[in-house]
């Protein structure tokens, strides 16, 4: 997604959705920040879940030191158990990543065919790894692979945006973000952008 995709992209969703039309105004225009889809990239999105960014970022930078910058399954399958709980990673994130070097070694997955495979396919190769479920899938295809029109409904944010703007009562399950979604496709991956974005900025209620 270039910038000229990001300027008709956000063009589409202010014709197709008021509520959205509204935080667009209020947000500003689109920057999303991509990564490179690499082994490396998804060690790291292993590493950093369900950790604060500090303290995840303290953890990477003693790993990489250990194993090396990039990433690469052989620089983790050298190194023990011991030495990867030594730079703080926890027993389930060791397992997690070895699993992740393992499965890449023995080529299951193929990290240079990914820009080429459909969704579900990217979703099926990617969630083979111990500790890489459908939310993290979701994310590698907007953030890496750069796929304009993911709608990653187990995300708390995008759930959290939806209910607060779209005045639901109850918290939103899949079929219902699904029907709202509807409008914003072929760019919903920009559509959850924002929403992300709308819970950072503090409004003055009316």
């Amino acid at each position: 997604m270039h910038k000229a995709n990001h300027q008709s992209a956000t063009r589409h969703l202010k014709k197709s959705d008021p509520i959205l039309a509204a935080i667009i105004e209020r947000v500003g225009p689109c920057n999303m920040q991509f990564g490179d889809p690499t082994f490396h990239a998804l060690a790291e999105s292993i590493l950093y879940q369900q950790l604060n960014g500090k303290a995840a970022a303290t953890i990477f930078d003693r790993f990489t030191a250990l194993a090396g910058d990039p990433l690469t399954p052989e620089g983790i399958l050298k190194l023990t158990d011991a030495q990867m709980r030594g730079v703080g990673l926890s027993r389930q994130k060791t397992a997690y990543l070895r699993d992740l070097a393992d499965k890449t070694a023995a080529g299951l997955l193929e990290f240079e065919r990914m820009a080429e495979m459909a969704e579900e396919e990217v979703i099926a190769h990617l969630t083979q790894v111990k500790g890489v479920g459908v939310w993290t899938a979701h994310m590698f295809l907007m953030f890496t692979l750069r796929r304009p029109d993911i709608l990653p409904v187990g995300d708390y944010g995008v759930q959290a945006a939806i209910k607060k703007h779209y005045k639901k009562r109850k918290w939103p399950k899949a079929d219902v973000m699904t029907k709202i979604a509807k409008a914003w496709a072929p760019y919903r991956s920009v559509a959850c952008w924002y929403l992300w974005r709308s819970l950072d900025i503090k409004t003055v209620e009316k």
